[in-house]
């Protein structure tokens, strides 16, 4: 058994040879049971994936690109970082979603049966509270949410969460890892069962001001919005912030989000681009009629403390935090001048994860935030 039942490891070599055996020297054991990793979409990804098929053998992989990496040292960005889970510990079964836009509950059904089936079998724990989903999905399919809400009605009371996919901010092609392949238009549902306690959270630091927009031409199967108050919606918007539409970009968007109202929470929906027709396309679904309000970041770490230091309370010292966290939340610690004492925060709280075009959780698709699980150190210390 590992030391730790968990281990990470990164590399930055550009090589994708290089990068799998730096990755498999620090991860490859004889009960190492399963790899989890996140990579720059820089790599060529083809010869990355006979690299680890051939660093790993034998060992089930699944993964994604990213639009930057949280790895053992921080924020990066053209790397490729990993997780090695100790077989004796985690009973870990991965399924791969194709044809998203036609993912039905019967299908979704099968599926989750036959990861908790195989789950079971290896006997490390009850599957009723001691199991968790993620699920790494194509950023750019725009079927988040229709592939989210069908998973959720058949999960019952296992939590989950997940990142979208990046491409380091090109926006031309985003692809998840399964059983030897890099693919596209897909999604990876991967179900850990554990002894260990965990607990599966998400975080964001906004909050809703007065100004209102609604919705008054959009096309959700797309995403785009061609209409804010009756008006072009890339000229109201950034009218309402007093700046000509030229001015729109990933800094405005980062520091200026859009929220929908769902019960007592805001939930954010980021811009991804003008169009050239002064349209908006957004990373989330946005429906006609639907009232959006203007929020405003406050401070990103104090929130990210607090809500890691409740969850740290219950669960003691992480042994390693799996996080998604948002590319404008990373965009926005570069515009605030925080990025070196965000990256070391995570550190201390040994997070390892990805800055994805979307986050997920417990059926929820979601813009920046931060959303993960914490896994401890308890089921009497291995």
């Amino acid at each position: 058994m590992f030391k730790d039942p968990i281990r990470s490891s990164m590399s930055s070599a550009q090589d994708p040879q290089l990068a799998a055996f730096e990755l498999a020297a620090e991860l490859n054991d004889s009960e190492l049971g399963f790899v989890l990793f996140f990579c720059s979409a820089e790599y060529n990804l083809q010869a990355l994936s006979v690299a680890l098929t051939t660093a790993f053998p034998g060992v089930r992989l699944a993964g994604c690109t990213t639009a930057g990496e949280l790895t053992p040292r921080g924020y990066d960005q053209g790397t490729v970082t990993a997780i090695g889970f100790d077989r004796n510990l985690f009973s870990i079964e991965v399924g791969l979603v194709e044809a998203l836009d036609q993912f039905t509950l019967t299908e979704a059904q099968s599926l989750i049966d036959a990861l908790v089936a195989g789950c079971q079998q290896r006997r490390v724990a009850p599957i009723k509270g001691h199991t968790f989903a993620l699920t790494l999905l194509d950023g750019l399919s725009s079927q988040e949410e229709l592939v989210l809400l069908t998973l959720d009605s058949v999960l019952g009371s296992i939590p989950h969460f997940g990142g979208s996919a990046g491409d380091d901010i090109h926006l031309t092609g985003t692809h998840v890892y399964y059983d030897g392949e890099f693919r596209t238009r897909a999604a990876v549902v991967i179900m850990v069962n554990t002894p260990l306690d965990f607990e599966v959270f998400t975080t964001h630091h906004m909050r809703s001001l007065e100004q209102k927009l609604v919705v008054t031409q959009a096309d959700p199967a797309t995403r785009t919005v061609y209409e804010l108050n009756a008006e072009p919606a890339a000229i109201e918007y950034a009218r309402q912030l007093g700046l000509n539409p030229e001015e729109l970009d990933y800094r405005v968007f980062a520091l200026n989000p859009l929220a929908v109202r769902i019960g007592q929470e805001y939930y954010v929906r980021s811009i991804q681009k003008v169009n050239p027709d002064m349209s908006l396309t957004f990373y989330c679904a946005v429906e006609n009629g639907i009232v959006l309000t203007a929020m405003q970041p406050e401070a990103m770490l104090p929130n990210l403390a607090q809500r890691f230091e409740a969850i740290e309370q219950t669960l003691g010292k992480p042994l390693i935090t799996i996080g998604c966290d948002c590319f404008l939340r990373r965009l926005e610690a570069e515009y605030t001048e925080h990025t070196q004492e965000t990256s070391e925060f995570l550190v201390d709280h040994n997070v390892i994860g990805f800055n994805t075009y979307g986050e997920q959780f417990d059926g929820m698709h979601l813009n920046q935030t931060f959303t993960g699980v914490v896994i401890g150190r308890t089921a009497n210390e291995f």
